[in-house]
């Protein structure tokens, strides 16, 4: 199943610098491991926010909840799922 998935990111603004970058090292190192697993498809930045679109493969919602509460940025996310159907009209 097709999955578009909106994540907003918002660390806390008192944050130390050296923990936020510790934790997007960790999400940047499980995200890519999604991508080369064949699960996260498409990864997209939003211009101008701490923001992305992405579009995962995953066989039910269960599954993709597990891999979106893995993320771990998850604490700090506004999550959005929209699951996805083939449209009559595509060509592929």
């Amino acid at each position: 199943m097709l999955y578009l998935v909106h994540m907003q990111v918002e660390l806390p603004p008192d944050m130390p610098p050296a923990q936020a970058q510790a934790i997007k090292d960790k999400e940047k190192a499980y995200s890519q491991e999604l991508q080369r697993q064949g699960r996260w498809l498409h990864l997209w930045r939003v211009v101008g926010e701490y923001a992305n679109y992405s579009v995962f493969d995953a066989p039910d919602h269960d599954t993709l909840h597990q891999w979106l509460a893995g993320l771990p940025l998850f604490p700090y996310m506004r999550l959005k799922v929209t699951p996805l159907a083939q449209h009559p009209s595509a060509i592929r």
